[in-house]
């Protein structure tokens, strides 16, 4: 079954200042195509969240979301609660978080340079992929490591890490105690594009765990963990145990015949992510990928 693009987003609010464009995780239902494709398979079967930051007559917006559609939902949002200066902070350069920068071609869009690099690589693809991205509208502010804002009296931190995507721009709010993971941490696994850099990821993972901050808010989760504040520290565990399992297949390619469940169930035990079936599919492309990289 698929339904009108957008129609089932709705609104979360888990905290009186950020808002989280939550759509998906709707069993038995696509968004685009009963045919394999980027915006269901890695989107919308999943479930995924873009957030704002909002303080009077300003917003932050941590990725554009899925399609153009869901940005301009957004962004009229964010117009009807009163924001008249909106910026975009990029994640990373994966479809699902760039696939509604045309809606915000008129504000000021932040990507580290990896991102900026990354999109102009992939741009014939992008525009190519089904559904297609076109045009790629591009960061047009960059920053290398680390940058400071303010969002009214809200202080935001950008800074990168390499897990999941290379260029991953995650965002803390310091004196909140959140921290917004793009996807670096994902329930309930992430999403292997990059086997040749797991031990990469692993690394950065050890230096997350040192930042202080109590909750994580991340880009594909449970609706209703999200809703009420998002998870605790020990998702970064789960995703730990979950990376270091991955990393053991090409000695034990036994493990690969696990399911899901099977295969996370140490990550599972943390209690900090929750099974979610639309992930087994994501297992077995992970699985594969390890596979492939030692064949």
């Amino acid at each position: 079954m698929t339904f009108d693009l957008g129609s089932t987003m709705r609104v979360l609010r888990p905290y009186p200042n950020v808002l989280a464009f939550y759509d998906g995780r709707i069993p038995g239902v696509r968004a685009h195509s009963p045919e394999p494709n980027w915006l269901d398979d890695g989107a919308f079967t999943l479930g995924t969240a873009s957030y704002a930051i909002v303080e009077g007559e300003e917003a932050l917006v941590y990725d554009t979301h899925m399609s153009l559609v869901h940005a301009r939902i957004i962004r009229k949002t964010l117009a009807d609660k009163g924001v008249t200066q909106m910026r975009v902070v990029q994640s990373h350069w994966h479809t699902d978080h760039v696939a509604g920068n045309e809606a915000f071609a008129d504000c000021e869009i932040i990507g580290n340079t990896l991102t900026v690099a990354a999109l102009e690589a992939n741009r014939e693809w992008l525009e190519t992929n089904d559904p297609p991205i076109k045009p790629i509208v591009m960061p047009n502010r960059t920053f290398e490591n680390q940058m400071r804002l303010k969002v009214g009296s809200t202080v935001v931190e950008l800074r990168h890490l390499d897990i999941h995507s290379y260029d991953e721009t995650v965002m803390l709010l310091p004196a909140q105690g959140l921290f917004f993971a793009g996807d670096t941490l994902e329930d309930t696994c992430t999403y292997v594009t990059e086997p040749e850099r797991l031990a990469y990821h692993l690394a950065d993972l050890e230096r997350l765990s040192k930042w202080k901050f109590d909750r994580i808010l991340p880009n594909h989760g449970s609706p209703e963990r999200i809703a009420a504040g998002g998870y605790p520290r020990e998702f970064i565990e789960a995703t730990r145990l979950y990376v270091e399992k991955l990393q053991r297949l090409p000695d034990e390619p036994g493990l690969g015949q696990q399911d899901l469940q099977m295969f996370a169930r140490e990550a599972l035990a943390t209690g900090a992510i929750d099974y979610y079936p639309a992930y087994e599919p994501v297992h077995r492309h992970n699985v594969a990928q390890m596979l492939e990289l030692e064949a």
